[in-house]
């Protein structure tokens, strides 16, 4: 919630922006000066730049002590090869394909100053991606790979990208980094995955996944 209002917020200040800009471009005519065409046509850009990192901030969620971010359920359609129906926290239902022995699920984890917790802005996270690993080293370097973007910036204007490459230009960010989890997939095996501060973890919720954890380890 905080997290859309904060998008909201960044939505607002791009709308002040387009209408600034706007207001500049339809004053009187062209005549008046190209100058004053050009700043408006890059008050428009910079409005539309900060739409866009709105949007790619309203894809993070707040990070509520532990919680249950999504689970994950496995039918074999042949050796190595699975058809996984991941429903995320909001009830939304995806389907992929996946090759391989195991399923990995990664995030993206953004930590905030602890000053900041006093106004209730919490550690934020963000679904990256989910592929398929296999267990022999060889077939994972030469073998066919499924990898799925759970979640891609508009235009590629990527926050995340962004903060990595100038930390300096946001201080109040105290840590930002990825966490992953993987186990086995089998016929049948549904899990679940939580996120706390610690990072990404899966459990097993029926019997076929317990036994392949079990094959496995």
């Amino acid at each position: 919630m905080l997290y859309t209002l904060i998008a909201l917020v960044v939505i607002t200040i791009g709308g002040l922006i387009a209408y600034k800009a706007l207001s500049i471009l339809l004053r009187g005519s062209w005549i008046m000066g190209w100058l004053r065409g050009m700043f408006g046509l890059i008050l428009l850009t910079v409005a539309l730049a900060v739409g866009l990192i709105a949007y790619d901030i309203f894809r993070y969620k707040q990070i509520m002590q532990e919680q249950v971010i999504a689970t994950i359920n496995f039918e074999k359609i042949e050796d190595q090869h699975f058809d996984a129906v991941l429903v995320d926290s909001k009830g939304n239902e995806h389907r992929y394909t996946l090759r391989g022995d195991q399923w990995q699920l990664d995030a993206r984890v953004v930590k905030w100053k602890g000053y900041l917790g006093t106004f209730g802005l919490r550690p934020a996270y963000r679904l990256d991606r989910i592929n398929g690993r296999y267990y022999d080293l060889e077939q994972e370097r030469t073998a066919s790979r499924t990898v799925y973007a759970l979640n891609e910036s508009l235009y590629n204007l990527d926050v995340w990208n962004w903060i990595n490459k100038y930390p300096e230009w946001v201080p109040v960010v105290d840590a930002i980094y990825g966490s992953a989890t993987y186990l086995p997939m089998a016929d049948g095996a549904l899990y679940e995955v939580s996120l706390s501060n610690t990072g990404l973890l899966a459990r097993p919720l029926n019997a076929p996944a317990e036994d392949a954890i079990g094959a496995w380890r």
